[in-house]
């Protein structure tokens, strides 16, 4: 029996001769000007600068303050009014009010979405009662606010309650509807409880567009909040601000005005960027549910 040997034939077509010499780590380090551009915050300060220089550079081209005042001449009114106390305290008695018709409607659409998630019946009342109400304008209901409430702060809450309540009821209850059948599957098979069930499948995977209900709720409640303050005025000791834009509209205080609503402006950027990106930030993101 002849001895085998097993022969090797080098293939050049196969051979490949990697040269590592002279190779890092892939990895070009930003500039200066690209880690700015990388800041969110730095962005988006830019463009409020610049919409105030051409809200400056509008307003002296049309030279008519009774009309538009200059972004100076309404900065100025709105220091005047920080310094004399006019615009804190018109602002805390509105966000005082705000809140409370706010958290009641919030109350009020966690009860009504877990009656729907948890019967058919209570899904067809939410969604009948959804297109029955949300498409009205709370500012609408202020006639009947004042006849049942009278003129004071239950009307306005009663107001805000329908402003918010649709929206997050809404909002929620499409988000939990949209979530997907594995998640559901996967919580089942842990073997979680009703309360686990719910805090660990549900609402996690249902909060992007609870988020968006909360925000839209929020705006929705600020529309009808400064609408019926200039509709109701001056109530229970104090006014708000839809009061305080009224009084300077009468008075021809334009500055003041429009001080009075860059004020809500302003509340509307730090509730946007502090609160509910916060809350993004924690949640949505973290769980790599958005980018």
């Amino acid at each position: 029996m002849s001895d085998t040997r097993a022969i090797q034939h080098e293939r050049p077509e196969f051979v490949c001769t990697i040269q590592t010499s002279g190779y890092g780590v892939v990895e070009k380090p930003l500039s200066t000007w690209e880690k700015l551009a990388d800041f969110g915050g730095l962005r988006k300060t830019l463009i409020l600068l610049f919409l105030a220089l051409i809200w400056e550079v509008y307003a002296r081209w049309l030279g008519n303050p009774l009309v538009f005042p200059t972004f100076t001449a309404t900065a100025l009114a709105f220091w005047n009014g920080l310094v004399s106390g006019e615009i804190p305290s018109a602002t805390f008695h509105s966000m005082k009010v705000l809140f409370q018709g706010y958290l009641i409607g919030l109350v009020l659409a966690g009860l009504f979405t877990a009656f729907a998630s948890a019967t058919r019946i209570g899904s067809d009342l939410l969604e009948t009662l959804t297109a029955m109400f949300n498409p009205l304008p709370s500012i609408a209901l202020l006639p009947l606010a004042m006849i049942w409430f009278g003129l004071g702060t239950g009307g306005i809450i009663f107001v805000l309650i329908h402003a918010v309540l649709w929206s997050v009821a809404l909002n929620t209850h499409a988000g939990f509807r949209s979530v997907s059948p594995t998640w559901r599957m996967v919580g089942q098979n842990y073997g979680l409880s009703r309360i686990g069930y719910v805090t660990r499948i549900l609402i996690p995977g249902a909060f992007p567009s609870i988020l968006t209900g909360l925000k839209i709720g929020w705006a929705f409640a600020w529309r009808t909040l400064i609408a019926a303050e200039l509709v109701f005025g001056a109530n229970a000791g104090g006014g708000g601000l839809g009061w305080y834009i009224f009084e300077t509209k009468n008075a021809l205080e334009i500055p003041s005005v429009f001080a009075g609503l860059l004020t809500v402006i302003l509340l509307g950027i730090v509730v946007e960027n502090v609160v509910f990106l916060t809350i993004e930030k924690r949640t949505v993101r973290r769980w790599g549910m958005q980018t």
